[in-house]
């Protein structure tokens, strides 16, 4: 039997050789492949920069093309932009040759004229010489008219000349006095009526410009309880709880038969205040005994005193007077608790500072200084129940111990005209409290004359035809009137407005002026459903 093994070892060689036959016949192949892939890059690569190369050759040409026709284009425009700048050059120098030209002939025409001018001021000035001389001859022979004439009156008068002259200067002397005393009185009359009319509007611009709401704020003097048991707790057991009270106040209580009411009365607005508001206190707390009323009352104569300084601060503060002392900033807050006429007088004090203030600055006075005169006008009626005197002597005796200005201290003094007015302060601080006093409403006794004239403003205007309703506003210084559209036109609006003024012209006396404005208007409504 044959070796099996060197058959198997050569058909392994045999296989091996085939096999790298076959790969490097495939490595030809491969080698081939890429070199024909890579010929056929290189052609189309050669093809494709051929074309690239066509179309930059054809795109040059078109922008070359196209820059050649616009550079042709701007040679145009420039040119005919130089043809037209030439075209208006000449324009503009024929049209200044044929100015010049008719300037020239202007020219010529005024030396012509000129020519003409002189050679009649020549003639002229040859005239006026001969009447001049003539005007010499004529004054001459007046003259000597003259003389002869002075000759003949001295001789027939029997007086010289200069007694002559002496005795008609005395006549014309007497003449002119005459005149001037009538002249004089004719200028005092335009004078006071001048003053009188300035001073009006100066009045009524500072009443105006303040337009303070009114205030009259009265001191109670009751105070509620809420049952009559009250009461007898109140007086205590054989009256000692309400003899402590009026001993710890100074205040009397009056307890009647009024149902719900207890009275405080007593002289000093401050402790009656201190006297209601402990009272109030005790009556809200159920507890009154005179231990609790002695503490009440001592707490709430602080909190007054504080509510005094308060008040007197802000008064200060609310008029712009800086430097006041404790003593007039105290008095000042105890204004607070007095009343005249119903009228707060603190309030009407703040109130105459500022008007005096206002009018003072109108006349080109100090309006600081009239401010601390008319705040501190009234600061006597803070104690006038406690010193003899009335009120502007006791106030100008504190002001002055304050060391307070003379001005301010002589407005307190004067303000009521009963010295000699020495500072002009007096009488602007005179003057606005005057003016706050009885303006429209300040105190009840010209309430009912304020509210008098309102309605018979609004009554006079009822009474046109054609007006639906009537309202006084401003205080009476100006009249709105509703018309009725459906009867009266805009004409005839107009007309009613101007008859309605002319009657308050008639039948009215009012400072000022009144102004009345008709409303006449017509309302559409439609409801959407």
């Amino acid at each position: 039997m044959p070796n099996p093994l060197p058959l198997a070892s050569f058909l392994d060689e045999v296989f091996f050789l085939y096999s790298l036959a076959g790969v490097l016949a495939g490595a030809v192949l491969m080698m081939g492949y890429q070199r024909w892939k890579a010929a056929a890059y290189k052609i189309r690569l050669a093809e494709r920069a051929d074309k690239l190369m066509d179309e930059a050759n054809r795109e040059a040409e078109a922008l070359r093309t196209q820059i050649l026709l616009e550079a042709k284009e701007e040679a145009l425009e420039i040119k005919s932009k130089g043809e037209a700048e030439l075209a208006e050059s000449r324009r503009l120098q024929l049209s200044r040759e044929q100015m010049l030209d008719r300037r020239a002939e202007q020219l010529d025409n005024q030396e012509a004229d000129l020519r003409k001018q002189q050679r009649g001021l020549e003639n002229s000035q040859q005239r006026l010489d001969a009447g001049l001389k003539s005007l010499a001859q004529q004054r001459d022979d007046l003259n000597e008219l003259e003389r002869k004439q002075k000759k003949v009156l001295e001789a027939v008068s029997g007086m010289t000349r200069a007694e002559a002259g002496e005795q008609l200067m005395k006549a014309l002397d007497d003449e002119l006095e005459h005149e001037r005393g009538k002249l004089l009185l004719k200028k005092k009359k335009q004078i006071n009526e001048s003053i009188k009319e300035q001073s009006r509007e100066m009045l009524l611009t500072a009443i105006q410009r303040y337009a303070s709401a009114f205030t009259a704020d009265s001191t109670t003097s009751t105070v509620d309880v809420p049952t009559d048991d009250m009461k007898g707790r109140i007086i205590g057991r054989e009256g000692r709880n309400i003899r402590a009270f009026e001993k710890a106040t100074g205040i009397d209580v009056i307890i009647d038969d009024t149902p719900g009411v207890v009275i405080v009365s007593g002289f000093d607005p401050v402790r009656r205040e201190i006297a209601r508001r402990a009272l109030t206190i005790l009556i809200a707390d159920g507890r009154i005994h005179p231990s609790k009323i002695e503490e009440v009352v001592e707490e709430t104569k602080k909190e007054i005193n504080e509510l005094i300084m308060q008040k007197g601060r802000e008064a200060a503060d609310e008029v712009d007077v800086p430097g006041l002392s404790d003593r007039l900033i105290e008095m000042l807050g105890r204004l607070h608790f007095r009343t005249s006429y119903s009228q707060n007088v603190l309030r009407h004090s703040v109130e105459v500072a500022f008007l005096s203030g206002m009018i003072a600055e109108m006349l080109g006075m100090r309006g600081d200084l009239a401010r601390r005169c008319g705040l501190l006008h009234d600061i006597g009626k803070a104690a006038d129940h406690e010193l003899e005197g009335g009120h502007p002597k006791i106030g100008a005796d504190l002001l002055r111990r304050h060391s307070e200005s003379a001005e301010v201290v002589h407005a307190a003094l004067g303000h009521h005209d009963e010295i000699v007015v020495e500072h002009p302060y007096t009488m602007v601080v005179a003057t606005a409290d005057a003016c706050s006093a009885s303006r429209p409403g300040a105190r009840r006794e010209s309430l009912e004359r304020y509210i008098k004239r309102m309605e018979e403003l609004e009554s006079i205007a009822r009474r046109f035809d054609g007006v639906r309703e009537a309202y006084a506003i401003s205080a009476g210084r100006e009249l709105r009137v509703i018309i009725d559209s459906t009867t009266t036109s805009d004409e005839q609006a107009a007309v009613v407005c101007h008859e309605i003024a002319k009657a308050f012209e008639r039948e009215l006396l009012y400072p000022g002026e009144i102004k009345v404005t008709a409303l006449r208007e017509t309302t559409f409504t439609e409801v959407a459903k």
